[in-house]
């Protein structure tokens, strides 16, 4: 490629960051953005990603979405997520820029590199938001897929902890397990009905919600939840420290094999893993991890309603039978 066409290139780059930094800045208004320090590079990625520019950090022809090219198509299993998945949330499209830059500074601060893009499910744990968003993507830019409300740790009770914040690895170091559908004591099945599929991330430092709030293990896990007494308070902080998801989300990611790398990878070796449905149509490009944010915010958005919970109705109680006339007595 000759000098000329390069320099050429090179304004061209540097005109589109310009222009996607001040779309950024109209969509994106101060009042509208979560709390938190967002880095400009992370927020300016991802919302060339959503237009299809794909910006990188380097000015390079190769990263150049050539004039008149067609934008990016859609996330892969965004259509199947809104018909395969019952509890889903609408998120804006500026809401999901901001997750998708946040969730780039996640990865960034923990010094996670993907070789090649994948899915990653984002929980943010805020009281206000309560939300899981299931992004797929890379470091070049993320695209939203879809999300649904979640239930993570209620600090103020004892063997509460914080749902702690970071990048956790889904790895067969901490193997998967599946549900029993078993009742406790108090008839609570916590991890849903038999067969599902529970994530787990291993032993966590995380805060514990009782106490003097220092910090303590926490067995970190993704999980279904009980059906009738937990999954319609889905959006409000309920669990003990894990992630509560729906039961339809457990099913879609389970099926598809999302963030099951590590997985795969071991059955390319030859290893046999019960875990592992046999009915799984797993993606081509798994990803292995889940990331936990905490926006802060002050105010619940529109789109993360509170749940609705009905009680049930009340039985009709039968009217008493009409007493019969006294009958005169005989003489």
């Amino acid at each position: 490629m000759n000098t000329r066409l390069l320099d050429t290139l090179r304004r061209k780059n540097k005109q589109i960051a310009g222009a996607v930094e001040l779309a950024l800045r109209t969509i994106m208004p101060s009042a509208a953005r979560p709390s938190g320090g967002l880095s400009r590079r992370s927020a300016v990625l991802a919302l060339g990603a959503f237009l299809g520019w794909s910006l990188s950090a380097g000015v390079s022809a190769e990263t150049l979405l050539p004039e008149g090219a067609a934008p990016a198509s859609p996330a892969p299993l965004a259509a199947e997520f809104a018909q395969q998945v019952a509890s889903r949330l609408l998120i804006p499209e500026d809401e999901q820029l901001a997750y998708a830059a946040r969730l780039q500074d996640a990865l960034a601060a923990a010094q996670v590199t993907l070789a090649a893009p994948q899915f990653i499910v984002l929980v943010d744990r805020s009281p206000n938001v309560q939300a899981a968003l299931l992004y797929w993507g890379s470091e070049r830019g993320w695209q939203f897929v879809g999300a649904s409300p979640v239930s993570t740790g209620l600090p103020g009770r004892y063997e509460h902890f914080l749902t702690p914040l970071g990048v956790f690895d889904h790895s067969l170091a901490n193997p998967d397990f599946r549900a029993e559908g078993t009742k406790n004591k108090l008839g609570f099945r916590g991890y849903g009905v038999k067969g599902r599929r529970v994530y787990d991330f291993g032993w966590i430092e995380s805060p514990r919600g009782w106490g003097d709030g220092s910090m303590g293990k926490l067995r970190l896990q993704m999980h279904s939840t009980d059906p009738v007494l937990a999954e319609p308070r889905l959006g409000t902080a309920q669990s003990e420290g894990c992630v509560r998801i729906p039961a339809t989300l457990n099913d879609f990611i389970d099926r598809h094999g999302l963030i099951d790398e590590d997985y795969d990878r071991a059955l390319a070796e030859g290893d046999k893993l019960w875990v592992l449905r046999k009915d799984r149509t797993p993606v081509s490009s798994p990803g292995r991890y889940l990331v936990v944010v905490d926006t802060q915010r002050e105010a619940r958005p529109d789109w993360s309603p509170l749940p609705v919970t009905r009680k049930p109705a009340a039985k009709s109680k039968p009217k008493p039978a009409a007493k019969s006339a006294a009958k005169p007595a005989t003489p």
